[in-house]
């Protein structure tokens, strides 16, 4: 099969579309495709554009087009980066030999458009998107453009325009398939699958008592008690009112640590410094191969959805977490692939946003949840680790599905 994938970024790259792209890159290379990657120069953050001279794995052909290299922390600099992708994709895609399958991701939203121009002018090829977020529907949700207005109306076509030729859609939940069906014309309907993301078991070898810690709980003052580690994105689709609220009532009984970065990092470091919270501690983002020894040294996950995130995102820090074997403690809405899984395994608690004494509960019996720990690193291995998911993806891209 001659299969390309299409994402703005790419491993080494730290964002999760990076490293889900090149996970299944990497393995319909191993079972003999010929994949091509179409991604951007410049990296999820400012300064990290030389991660993109990194050689690629045997079999996997990396097109690199052109980029700014000025990272996503305001609006402009994501949408600058945004339009050169989708330039520079539709170019590589219209001008590249016939392709049997190209997968399009949704960084940027609607590069699904170069997968659909290849379609178009070769013929006989099947376009899969896989669907990591949802917009218009996100940008109206969070005000980011006027909710039924001339804007939002004009996308909303441009998509249904796109998935009369789209073959196959997956997406990471049961919401989001019903969010995104409202595209589908009758008699153009696309297959619509539901396959979660995942992590690398072999970057997650089950957990041992005793794993070495990362360093910076000693740094931060925060080693001598129990510690919910959110670690990534803090973006427009995540809410910490609740979190900001408990924090205040714990007090030294235990501490929340941010690790990553996003749209709402700068805010809610204001707001945890205006109440004066001690026990809530920051620390911008570290490599991937990192992340088994700071997740060593927690008691717990959170992981938080603003309710209007429902169907249009899904939070992807819930597979390295489970991973690590780590109770997840949700806040936000019912219905999220978050909230499905634990309520399926058992891995942790699932609040809804207002619920500080839930919250305050959750925290207090981490130090003693052990079959929560266990529970969520089965999870893992049975659902959302690669070794599970991408036979579901295969199936997708191979027709059986």
């Amino acid at each position: 099969m001659r299969l390309t994938l299409v994402n703005q970024f790419y491993a080494p790259d730290i964002s999760p579309t990076a490293q889900l792209a090149a996970s299944l890159a990497e393995h319909r290379a191993q079972l003999g495709d010929e994949v091509t990657v179409v991604a951007g120069r410049a990296g999820y953050l400012e300064g990290l554009a030389r991660s993109a001279q990194t050689a690629a794995p045997a079999g996997v052909r990396v097109r690199r087009v052109w980029t700014p290299d000025v990272g996503k922390s305001t609006r402009l600099r994501r949408l600058a980066g945004y339009v050169s992708f989708l330039v520079g994709s539709v170019v590589r895609l219209v001008t590249a030999p016939r392709q049997d399958v190209v997968v399009a991701m949704t960084t940027p939203p609607f590069v699904v458009a170069a997968a659909v121009l290849h379609k178009l002018r070769r013929r006989d090829v099947r376009v899969v998107l896989w669907s990591m977020d949802c917009y218009p529907d996100a940008a109206e949700r969070f005000g980011e453009i006027a909710a039924g207005g001339r804007l939002a109306k004009l996308l909303r076509r441009a998509n249904r325009a796109l998935f009369r030729h789209v073959d196959d859609v997956v997406a990471l939940d049961g919401a989001m398939v019903d969010l995104l069906r409202q595209y589908a014309t009758p008699g153009h309907e696309p297959r619509f699958h539901v396959v979660p993301n995942w992590e690398r078991a072999a970057l997650f070898p089950a957990p041992e008592v005793g794993s070495p810690r990362w360093g910076g709980y000693e740094r931060l003052g925060i080693a001598d008690r129990p510690v919910v580690l959110y670690l990534g994105n803090t973006g427009v689709g995540h809410r910490f009112d609740t979190v900001l609220d408990a924090a205040s009532l714990l007090g030294d009984e235990a501490a929340f640590l941010f690790i990553g970065g996003g749209a709402r990092w700068d805010e809610l470091r204001r707001a945890a410094a205006a109440r004066g919270l001690r026990n809530v501690r920051f620390h911008d983002y570290v490599p991937k191969e990192e992340t088994p020894a700071v997740m060593a040294g927690a008691a717990g996950a959170l992981i938080t959805l603003d309710d209007r995130s429902l169907g249009v995102m899904s939070p992807s820090k819930l597979h390295s977490n489970l991973a690590a074997g780590l109770p997840i403690v949700y806040v936000g809405p019912p219905g999220s692939n978050v909230d499905e899984a634990i309520a399926q395994t058992g891995c942790g608690w699932s609040l809804r946003h207002g619920d500080v004494d839930g919250l305050l509960r959750a925290v207090r019996e981490l130090p003693r949840a052990a079959a929560a720990r266990r529970a969520a690193r089965v999870a893992f291995e049975e659902r959302f680790c690669d070794a599970a998911a991408l036979p579901r993806l295969d199936a997708v891209l191979e027709g059986r599905a």
